[in-house]
């Protein structure tokens, strides 16, 4: 018997996979860009995931976590970079982890929230089972803000 509530994700899910959308070389760009961040400042400790965000004047802004007990994610240094320099129009964001950079990772919870507030249009690079595809960066918090139905 299903639920309302296992409904709604079957739904959401759904909806999701219809706005995949396949990656550009721009993006493949964006994601060696990320990578780069982690490549110059891996640690194995305090620096393991590098991010990127393209701006949609086709400026890329990179950043790298910082590891503490109220730590930024890599996602917020990129955006908190890109805000700085007056930036507020985001195109593509992607962040990875590794000593290479070689796994896309998809944004925390929390980094969920501030792509949702700052830039839900904003497309997110994240790894599927059919590969790399990006998303709106406001379709990977669901139901923000509001009851579900």
């Amino acid at each position: 018997m299903e639920t309302a509530s296992s409904l709604i994700v079957e739904t959401w899910i759904r909806y999701n996979q219809q706005n995949m959308r396949k990656l550009s070389e721009k993006d493949l760009k964006l994601i060696e860009e990320a990578r780069k961040a982690v490549k110059n400042n891996y640690d194995g400790e305090l620096h393991t995931v590098g991010a990127a965000l393209r701006c949609k004047n086709g400026r890329i802004y990179t950043g790298v976590n910082i590891y503490s007990i109220h730590g930024a994610c890599a996602e917020q240094i990129a955006l908190g970079t890109a805000i700085t320099n007056g930036e507020r129009e985001f195109e593509t964001i992607v962040a990875v982890r590794g000593r290479d950079g070689e796994e896309i990772i998809p944004p925390c919870g929390n980094c969920r929230q501030i792509l949702h507030d700052y830039m839900p249009e904003c497309r997110m690079i994240i790894q599927t089972q059919g590969g790399p595809m990006k998303t709106k960066a406001g379709n990977l918090l669901p139901f923000a803000y509001s009851t579900m139905p």
